[in-house]
């Protein structure tokens, strides 16, 4: 039979449910209502926030009621720029119980991004943080509603004209109605980075996100035990599907950190018994530092699972010895979440060589170079611009992701880098994961980044961006580093820069455009 993803297909596979992330509180609620939820950590406060799944299903529908109240009803979207404050999941469970959908900004984000997501969404209502990290928030939405009238309310956590606790917590009970979202509703409207052309609204589901949470959690075995800490925002796909949706669809528990500092995400894994973490390599790295520095009671961390960046044969090694933790690799996009990744059975080591495997709902395929994917997971197109996701698929109807991929060997693939970062050397296409991967084995590199820059003769020759451990290595030491380690002449970068930092995003990956545009 031939495989296919259509909505019926899906239906009848078991890929998708008739129920939507309510049912999941509901359910959890019969079975546990004084168990955990969420616990909290907001930098500058004295006690963690803890709440039950008897507060949660208590805080969303009186949330539920103050958004109708604001007019906000099926088919509106709602932004939340919000850090991980336990605010965040409940308003996004209260927009499902009113049928809204719900737009995501990472709080980095200022006027320019968000004034256009918010008029591009036509969102009712936004809400963020009066202050956060120094930056003022309320300012900043005061502005932008003078210029976008569908905003008609911005609402602000700690003070502002539309005080968060004046509107949701000031104790009225107003009844939502029976409105609520349906499975195949839209869910989400997350903005792409756009760090080149305009950022695009990848639309999802309730169904494509749920079949993105089932990639790992059957995968790595997950259930109602777990209790998931990730450093990233809830505003990115990975905290929103896994330290959001996952935990509450597995009955489990989610520890939120609002400001990210590895001291504090030990602390949570020791006092909280957190067993599961994810993010970007840097999280880690960040965290097996923290750990040497003064160690910790981490029996509890079983596994953790890396994406958005490969993981150094170094850091699944010191991962291990360090930290005690199992790593899992993984790969997906806000267009489709998690798609592949390594499993339990494979060797260790595997996560430093591949990307994984992918889900049975799930048919990724290598056209040329390129990785190209389909199935269940799969976002249903990009907020008003029917053309931008058309231009994204192959006649045949297949996502072109725009990274470039291989066979690893084990019947998944292995990520060899981004398109728009490939670095072609006298027409040899230099392999950017596997030089990175070298260079952070270098004793006195703690991160390493390749990009391009132009050569008259080669066309392109490699710069790598280095943030030294100690006493920074010379271009000399570098390449005798990759020499030992038998890499080809031809791969070795030609430049060498360290920096304090590397660029990234809130979500841990690196921001290569910014290193290039150093280059001049």
């Amino acid at each position: 039979m031939e495989w296919r993803s259509d909505a019926e297909h899906c239906y009848r596979e078991g890929w998708w449910r008739d129920t939507t992330p309510l049912d999941d509180l509901r359910r959890a609620v019969e079975r546990s209502p004084g168990r955990v939820a969420i616990t909290a950590h907001q930098a500058g406060a004295d006690e963690l926030v803890k709440l039950t799944y008897a507060d949660l299903s208590r805080l969303v529908e009186r949330f539920a009621g103050a958004l109708t109240e604001l007019g906000v009803g099926p088919g509106d979207v709602v932004a939340l720029q919000l850090p991980n404050w336990w605010q965040f999941p409940t308003l996004a469970l209260a927009c499902m119980r009113v049928g809204a959908a719900v737009n995501p900004i990472i709080p980095i984000l200022r006027k320019r991004e968000v004034g256009f997501m918010l008029e591009r969404t036509e969102a009712k209502v936004c809400v963020a943080p009066a202050s956060f990290r120094g930056f003022d928030h309320a300012g900043m939405l005061a502005e932008i509603a003078k210029e976008v009238p569908t905003l008609r309310h911005a609402v602000t956590i700690g003070g502002g004209p539309l005080d968060f606790d004046d509107v949701f917590m000031s104790g009225r009970d107003v009844h939502p109605g029976p409105l609520e979202a349906s499975p195949d509703d839209l869910a989400q409207v997350m903005f792409t980075s756009g760090t080149t052309g305009e950022p695009k609204g990848v639309m999802h589901t309730h169904n494509t996100l749920y079949a993105g949470i089932r990639t790992e959690a059957e995968a790595l075995g997950l259930d109602e035990d777990l209790v998931v800490h990730m450093g990233s925002p809830l505003t990115h796909q990975a905290g929103y599907l896994y330290c959001f949706l996952m935990p509450l669809q597995l009955g489990g528990r989610a520890v939120f950190q609002d400001v990210w500092d590895p001291d504090v995400m030990l602390g949570l894994v020791e006092s909280e018994g957190v067993n599961f973490g994810m993010g970007a390599t840097t999280f880690v790295v960040d965290a097996i530092a923290a750990q040497r520095a003064r160690p910790r009671d981490l029996k509890t961390l079983d596994s953790f699972a890396c994406g958005g960046s490969p993981i150094p044969p170094k850091v699944v090694e010191e991962a291990g010895d360090v930290l005690g933790v199992r790593m899992y690799a993984l790969w997906g996009m806000t267009e489709n979440a998690t798609v592949t990744i390594t499993r339990p059975e494979d060797p260790p080591d595997l996560a430093a060589r591949s990307d994984g495997r992918p889900a049975p709902w799930m048919q990724v395929r290598i056209a040329g170079d390129r990785l190209q994917v389909r199935g269940a997971n799969q976002c249903v197109g990009y907020w008003k611009r029917p053309d931008l996701y058309g231009e994204s698929l192959t006649a045949d109807g297949w996502f072109d992701t725009g990274d470039l991929a291989r066979d690893d060997g084990h019947e998944g693939i292995r990520i060899t880098g981004r398109a728009k970062d490939l670095i072609v050397r006298g027409g040899e296409k230099i392999p950017v994961v596997e030089v990175e991967a070298a260079l952070w084995r270098h004793p006195r590199i703690k991160e390493a980044a390749l990009v391009a820059y132009p050569d008259e003769r080669l066309g392109e020759r490699a710069c790598a961006f280095v943030v030294p451990d100690g006493e920074p290595p010379s271009l000399a030491d570098v390449q005798g580093h990759l020499e030992r380690l038998g890499m080809a002449r031809q791969f070795w970068p030609e430049r060498l820069t360290v920096v304090a930092e590397l660029p990234k995003t809130a979500s841990g990956k690196v921001q290569k455009f910014e290193l290039r545009e150093r280059m001049g």
